[in-house]
């Protein structure tokens, strides 16, 4: 955009509204890489008092984004005789800033850096919790946290049920009622699904996973294939941590962690390819957008789909490992001596219900979303309390997957999320299920080589197509204008229906 074109009144608040963005900006990238140290680097014994600090930090940034210049400057700059003037980017800009004010203008300041610091304080507790299997020991945080998001859904305001306020702020539009029947197709099919998987004879055996692969293995060949993948390891890093997340300071700055398992060599390696596709998105995003609020994903949902279509339709895929299956056995020959690369992909595609989501099938890993959906739905509704979860926890997963948590470490701690407050995130990882096999419908119309390509290790022209339909747009487009851009249609749930089917139905021989 040209200011100088700008009638200059106009010209001033432009240039004033880009210095604030660009100084919230700022402290946004500080803060990431403080909620990175927290969480990777950061010595036990300090954490309580440095949450403090960082509840200090963040309410600074807090203050200026509801602050009275800002609220100004965007009632000034959204006026339709201004709009029509500016350039589709800083329209985007405003209108993803003002969406953000107006939501959080209506959060009191000391009431957030409380919840900032009680967070904070949480994350440590959930980890010690989970390291003793004692939800007794975080127990009080989340009773706190759900409080919080009930008063949080009631401020923010919802036109059906409580829940809407919250899934807004990771997936903008989206309600309960708009979920509720995509996830009801989606679990009628998977249940019916899973019923002749397990009526099969044609099973998959997995018994080459009943054996220890060395860690320092692993970790070289996770180190291998990022970059092959396209995550650029100039301006990224892989590092251990409890629960494995993506954090991005800026496009050159972008940072995963994964876990480690001697016994579960799947844990890593897919843990690492999910994370690599946040990592890859958020690298791509347009350079024009840096310190703007545009720098980050479209939403949750569309972020999830870009991890769980790497990590699965190409992942997963038998041209994945027709690619990288050798390398594996170089790195592991005693451990896959005899197996053939068929067999194990056969093998990392059963179907088998489990305890851990993380480490869930494609197949039964939307019914552990479908569990946390639910749950989160009668909490924060108050049909049930954080003292009942570790029974309620344990009744979902036999009635939606047939097992039991045998402690509260598989079952009610296994995740990060409750513990930072992120209620309204978990139907995010099954929206981008339905997202990525709707974009992969779409990508094999227009790159009919596109698992040839994977097969030969070509992932450039796969990258650049994500990052010419998706990846660059950062938060430009809305999730349904994005969506609807590149496959021309709103999202349903009839690709992954018709994805699973095809799938499990050549595995299984159904």
């Amino acid at each position: 955009m040209e200011l100088k074109s700008l009638d200059p009144n106009i010209r001033t608040a432009v240039e004033q509204y880009k210095a604030l963005e660009e100084k919230i900006a700022h402290l946004s990238m500080i803060s990431s890489l403080v909620g990175w140290d927290q969480k990777v680097t950061a010595p036990k014994k300090g954490r309580d008092l440095f949450a403090k600090a960082i509840g200090t930090f963040r309410t600074e940034q807090f203050k200026l984004s509801v602050s009275e210049e800002m609220g100004s400057l965007l009632r000034l700059l959204s006026a339709p005789e201004v709009q029509a003037d500016l350039d589709e980017i800083t329209q985007a800009q405003l209108r993803e800033r003002t969406a953000e004010y107006e939501r959080f203008k209506k959060i009191p300041e000391d009431m957030y850096r409380d919840y900032v610091v009680l967070t904070s304080k949480a994350n440590h507790a959930w980890e010690e919790a989970r390291e003793r299997s004692d939800f007794s020991l975080f127990q009080p945080y989340l009773e706190k946290i759900v409080d919080f998001n009930r008063k949080m859904a009631e401020i923010f305001g919802y036109d059906q049920h409580p829940y809407d306020a919250l899934l807004h702020e990771f997936e903008p539009g989206l309600s309960v009622a708009v979920l509720d029947p995509l996830f009801a197709k989606l679990r009628e099919s998977s249940v019916g699904l899973l019923e002749r998987i397990n009526r099969s004879g044609n099973k998959p055996s997995t018994a080459v996973f009943e054996q220890a692969f060395e860690v320092d293995q692993q970790k070289k060949f996770n180190h291998y294939f990022l970059p092959i993948l396209g995550f650029d390891m100039n301006a990224g890093r892989l590092d251990e941590t409890v629960h494995p997340f993506a954090q991005s300071m800026n496009t050159g700055d972008v940072r995963i962690t994964t876990r480690y398992l001697q016994n579960n060599v799947r844990s890593a390696v897919f843990g690492t390819i999910h994370e690599a596709g946040h990592g890859i998105y958020e690298q791509n995003i347009d350079p024009r957008f840096e310190e703007t609020v545009l720098s980050s994903g479209a939403s949750f949902g569309i972020h999830e789909s870009q991890s769980r279509f790497l990590e699965n339709m190409i992942g997963r895929s038998e041209s994945f490992w027709t690619y990288f299956y050798p390398k594996l056995q170089e790195h592991f020959p005693k451990q896959l001596e005899g197996v053939s690369q068929h067999d194990f992909y056969r093998a990392i595609n059963s179907v088998q219900p489990t305890m851990i989501r993380v480490e869930a099938d494609e197949l039964t890993y939307n019914l552990h979303i479908m569990i946390r959906y639910e749950i989160e739905k009668a909490l924060i509704n108050g049909d049930i309390e954080v003292a009942e979860l570790p029974a309620i926890w344990n009744e979902k997963m036999q009635e939606y997957l047939g097992i039991t948590p045998a402690n509260d470490t598989e079952g009610v701690l296994q995740d990060v999320h409750w513990s930072f407050g992120g209620f309204g995130y978990f139907p995010s990882y099954s929206l981008g299920n339905l997202y990525a096999a709707q974009l992969l419908n779409t990508i094999l119309r227009e790159k009919p080589d596109f698992y040839a390509d994977i097969e030969a290790g070509r992932f450039e022209g796969i990258q650049e197509w994500l990052k010419d339909k998706i990846h660059r747009h950062g938060k430009l487009y809305t999730p349904e204008q994005l969506i609807r851009q590149v496959t021309g249609e709103d999202l349903k749930a009839d690709y992954l229906v018709d994805y699973l089917e095809e799938k499990y139905s050549r595995i299984y021989g159904l």
